[in-house]
């Protein structure tokens, strides 16, 4: 019985292994070029999903099972990166920051309008182009060496309270789905985000505790119980109508010092892993040929959006008291999109908007994906050699000083990114 069962599973697991070798050299590639995975990632899925060159049919239900969870261990690991004393610094002292970036949602919103699609669909649409990508941007600062530049601490600031905008913002979009009456959804909806609110209250007030019990010398126990529990509030949340990713990413917050740095090494290979999964079935759903009946809408979109991120941005580290050539570095470190965007996306298609909706979020985030890290590295350069006199031209430095315009170096101020996502 075993034996016939391990003949069965031969064409899934030889599927599984060459795509896993197939995704090793892509991100082996990513890596060459200084660029993030994602975007192959989803030419991949592209290549092997509906009108693609090839086709998974032995795999399909396994990859199904991966991608679900790819998004609740990316969320859950993008909270253990935050404290909750962080997160109410944060909202104290950007909210105003926060507050103007949520502009970035305006020109998804009016383009959904335009099109005529339904309320879901537009909320989708104006969260996809709001969301910065965390994952990309936190690699795009580390391997420019911008970590301990004065202008990261207003981007990183950004980037939590986008996240926690994605706890509010994702019940809602759930709700929306539901094929239900206007009244039904915002009870619905309602009773999602008091759920979520009240999730993170006791991740807020009882983190402490929660990290004590899932202490351990052990890894494995380590890696258990924080995966297990992330994976029991994600089911949890789904039965009363909020994205189990959140449930997972409220789980993250939770748990705090030692426990969560040391959880985050154990779990980054798996949500490498399963993330990638995601990626993949993600643009398996998108037939290659209708990303053309999209392109000059997704080409549109990414120029207006990552030009409004870039004001945002630039508003906001003016604020903080940052220099022109500083907020040039924060805002086009802001323009990338990614995981999230397709996560949005994703939600939204499978609770029954249009697959235009995730044509279109497939064709931005490849765009922006990018776009994004390549004017982050080659934005600062070209304004210098175009408007040297507006970014104040190369800084005039002592043989042994490394600092900028901005007083940013090895003295200056220090910041932590999270890790790719």
């Amino acid at each position: 019985m075993i034996l016939a069962a391990s003949e069965g599973a031969a064409p899934a697991l030889i599927e599984l292994g060459a795509l896993l070798l197939v995704l090793a050299a892509l991100a082996r590639l990513s890596s060459r070029v200084g660029l993030s995975p994602i975007p192959l990632y989803l030419v991949a899925g592209l290549l092997l999903g509906e009108g693609g060159l090839f086709g998974l049919s032995a795999s399909e239900d396994f990859l199904q099972v991966a991608a679900t969870l790819g998004v609740v261990l990316l969320l859950l690991m993008l909270g253990l990166e935050y404290t909750s004393e962080e997160l109410v610094a944060n909202l104290r002292s950007n909210g105003a920051a926060g507050a103007v970036d949520l502009l970035n949602a305006v020109p998804g919103l009016v383009l959904g309008i335009a099109l005529g699609w339904s309320t879901e669909e537009i909320i989708a649409l104006g969260g996809i182009t709001y969301i910065s990508s965390s994952g990309i941007i936190a690699k795009v600062l580390g391997d420019l060496d911008r970590l301990g530049n004065r202008e990261t601490p207003t981007v990183l600031s950004l980037l939590v309270i986008e996240d926690l905008v994605m706890a509010l913002y994702l019940p809602l979009l759930v709700g929306l789905g539901l094929d239900r009456s206007a009244v039904a959804t915002g009870l619905t909806t309602g009773g999602a985000i008091v759920a979520v609110l009240l999730v993170l209250v006791v991740a807020l007030r009882f983190g402490q505790p929660i990290s004590r019990v899932l202490a351990s010398r052990s890894d494995e126990v380590l890696l258990f119980g924080i995966v297990g529990l992330g994976l029991l509030v994600a089911g949890l949340a789904e039965l009363v109508n909020v994205s189990g990713a959140i449930g997972a990413f409220l789980v993250g917050i939770a748990v705090s010092g030692a426990v969560a740095e040391h959880g985050s090494e154990l779990i980054s290979p798996l949500r490498d892993l399963f993330a990638a999964a995601f990626f993949i079935v993600f643009a398996f759903q998108i037939d290659p040929a209708d990303l053309w009946g999209v392109l000059a809408l997704a080409v549109a979109l990414a120029v207006v959006t990552a030009a409004g991120k870039l004001a945002t941005t630039w508003w906001a580290t003016a604020r903080a008291g940052i220099g022109p050539r500083g907020r040039l570095r924060a805002g086009t470190a802001m323009m990338a999109r990614g995981e999230f965007s397709i996560v949005i996306a994703g939600i939204a298609v499978g609770a029954g908007a249009r697959p235009e909706l995730g044509t279109l979020a497939a064709a931005y985030v490849l765009l922006l994906a990018v776009l994004g890290p390549l004017a982050a590295r080659f934005g600062e350069p070209v304004a210098l050699r175009l408007a040297p006199g507006r970014f104040g031209g190369p800084p005039r430095l002592a043989p042994t000083e490394s600092v900028d315009d901005d007083g940013a170096g090895p003295d200056g101020p220090t910041a932590t990114a999270p890790p790719p996502a």
